[in-house]
């Protein structure tokens, strides 16, 4: 029965892999949160998203929100994002308007010291056509998106204090596509599972190293796995105390 399981599970990953192409990124993100009063805050984000020689700025995106805190483990965020991303084969840019909702939770445990982070994030997506066929360029398709990202921070040593210290990271994001839409078919858009570590300086700023096993689908063709760097500059500040 075992064996019987394990030849399953090999046809399995071959026909997933086989039609996966695989490819290598670098990503580079900053975000911040500001919390201005006890109740309100905001949100500002940028990342860019390049291939691994460092030459070709394949995505770039930007993002910026408002805050509400319901309590000091959880908060809702509603907001504006711009995507620009490269088409290969167009050798050109096409953009993306989105409106996003989301609702975070954190948890933490083991003594306070590891923190577990549920975030939910609906999107509203216009995305830009680009075509040779001039009835269709410059044209935007629809997309309702929901987003699942589970976030795990371990504690693994301080650095002088219990504000400072190194950290280990891991977490998995899922986006699925919700009713029909022109811009991907499959109901699994992606999937990005990340581990690393990463460096918390007085609890307002984290700078983070990892690699992300970033999987797309697509209506299409095959899939594509990309192997990622990613770094990461995390800001968290309250400007009620400033």
């Amino acid at each position: 029965m075992k064996t019987k399981l394990t030849v399953i599970a090999l046809i399995i990953y071959c026909t997933v892999f086989s039609q996966t192409k695989q490819d290598q990124r670098v990503w580079f993100a900053y975000i911040g949160q500001f919390k201005i009063s006890e109740k309100w805050g905001g949100h500002l984000e940028a990342q860019f998203r390049l291939d691994n020689q460092l030459e070709q700025n394949l995505q770039n995106l930007f993002r910026i929100g408002g805050v509400y805190f319901l309590s000091s483990r959880a908060n809702i965020t509603a907001g504006y994002a711009l995507v620009n991303t490269y088409n290969v084969s167009q050798d050109a840019f096409f953009k993306e308007n989105r409106l996003w909702e989301q609702y975070q939770l954190n948890t933490k445990w083991n003594e306070n010291k590891n923190t577990m982070t549920h975030r939910f994030r609906l999107e509203q997506r216009w995305v830009e056509q680009l075509s040779t066929d001039i009835a269709i360029a410059g044209t935007t398709n629809y997309q309702n998106r929901l987003r699942y990202l589970n976030r795990n921070l371990f504690h693994l040593l301080n650095l002088k204090s219990e504000k400072n210290e190194v950290y280990a990271v891991l977490q998995n994001e899922v986006f699925l596509n919700l009713g029909d839409n022109k811009i991907n078919s499959k109901f699994i858009d992606q999937n990005r599972l990340l581990v690393g570590f990463g460096l918390n300086c007085n609890n307002s700023i984290r700078l983070e190293l990892g690699y992300m096993n970033h999987l797309l689908t697509f209506s299409k063709g095959d899939n594509v796995m990309n192997h990622t760097v990613s770094l990461s500059l995390l800001q968290n500040l309250d400007l009620q105390k400033q």
